[in-house]
C-alpha cells in the first residue's frame, strides 16, 4: 500500500482560559526557562544566538507579570520533538521498519507523518490511518482483532525505537540537560508528559538524561490517561500528582495538539520548533487559569 494523501482536522477542547500573545519569536531550536527577577517587557527574539549564549541566559522575558518574579512550581516537558528530535528519524522510521517486517506494503513519508502527528498516540495514529486509507490485506477483519493487531504493531515499533535510543542514535536537543539541571537546582518539579509509550519515554529519560536525573523526573505517558492530547487529561493528571496548581506550571511543547492540551489545562506553554512540529509556530501562550 503506497503512501496516500492524508489530512485531518485538529479537534479542540473547551477551556475557560484566554490567550495572552507574547512577541512572536523565541529561540527556534532551543528550550528556554522562565526565570525569576526578569522584567516582563519582552522576549529574547533572536533565532541565531549560540548554544553557549542560550545556556548562559536561560531566561524568557514574559509578557505577563504573573511569572515576572516567581519561578514556576513545575516544568512539564513533552518528549518527542522537545527532549529529543525523534519524530522524523526515530518514530517514523520505526513505524516503517515495523510495516516492512510485517510485509504490510505501507510507508509513511515525512509529509504524511507530519499530518499524522495531529493525532496523539501511535496506536491511535495507525488506526486512524488504516480507517482512512483502507486496512492492509494481512490485517484481521473484526474490530477486536484489529485492536490486537494494532497493539502488536505498536509493541514491535516501540522495541525498534528503544533500540535507537539505547544505542544513542538520537541525541538530546542542545541545552535540554542544562535546562533540567537548572530547574531541579531551583527546586522546580520536572516531569515529562507524552502520548508516546511509557517504555519509550522512560528509555529517553534514563538513557539520554542519565539515571541521576531520571530518578528526579516523573513520567506521565502512554495510556496513563484515557484521552490523549489535545485533551488536557495528561497535564491535569501531572499537576494533581505533583501537588501543584495548573496555573503555576510551565509546559514545553512542539506541536499543535500539545499546545491545545496545555492551554486547556490552564497552563503556560512555551512552543519550541522541532523537525516535525505539527503546524505550530514557536512562541508563548499563557492562560489566565
Amino acid at each position: 500500500m503506497a503512501s496516500t494523501a492524508f489530512s485531518l482536522s485538529l479537534p479542540t477542547f473547551p477551556s475557560s482560559s484566554s490567550t495572552v500573545k507574547a512577541k512572536p519569536s523565541i529561540f527556534s531550536h532551543h528550550l528556554l526557562f522562565i526565570a525569576k527577577n526578569v522584567p516582563s517587557s519582552s522576549l529574547f527574539s533572536s533565532s541565531t544566538r549560540t548554544t553557549k549564549q542560550i545556556r548562559t541566559a536561560f531566561k524568557i522575558k514574559c509578557s505577563s507579570a504573573s511569572f515576572s518574579n516567581t519561578l514556576p512550581s513545575a516544568l512539564l516537558f513533552d518528549c518527542d520533538g522537545v527532549l529529543v528530535d525523534t519524530e522524523k528519524d526515530g518514530h517514523r522510521v520505526s513505524f516503517n521498519d515495523t510495516f516492512n517486517e510485517k510485509e504490510l506494503g505501507v510507508t509513511w513519508d515525512v509529509d504524511l507523518y507530519g499530518e499524522l502527528l495531529k493525532i496523539g498516540g501511535g496506536k491511535e495514529r495507525m488506526t486512524a490511518y488504516f480507517n482512512k486509507t483502507g486496512w492492509p490485506d494481512k490485517a484481521p477483519k473484526s474490530e477486536e482483532e484489529r485492536k490486537e493487531f494494532i497493539a502488536s504493531l505498536h509493541k514491535r515499533k516501540t522495541e525498534l525505537f528503544m533500540a535507537l535510543i539505547e544505542n544513542r542514535l538520537l541525541p538530546l536537543r542542545p541545552g535540554v540537560a542544562e535546562l533540567i539541571d537548572q530547574a531541579l537546582g531551583e527546586g522546580v518539579k520536572v516531569a515529562v508528559c507524552s502520548t508516546s509509550n511509557e517504555k519509550a519515554v522512560s528509555a529517553v529519560v534514563s538513557c539520554l538524561l542519565g539515571p541521576e536525573r531520571a530518578e528526579k523526573i516523573q513520567i506521565f505517558a502512554g495510556d496513563v490517561v484515557p484521552r490523549k492530547k489535545p485533551d488536557p487529561a495528561i497535564y491535569t493528571l501531572a499537576a494533581n500528582t505533583l501537588g501543584v496548581e495548573p496555573s503555576s506550571c510551565v509546559v514545553v511543547e512542539d506541536s499543535a495538539i500539545g499546545l491545545a492540551a496545555a492551554k486547556a489545562a490552564g497552563m503556560t506553554c512555551i512552543v519550541t520548533k522541532s523537525g516535525l512540529d505539527g503546524s505550530v509556530q514557536p512562541g508563548i501562550d499563557q492562560s489566565d487559569g
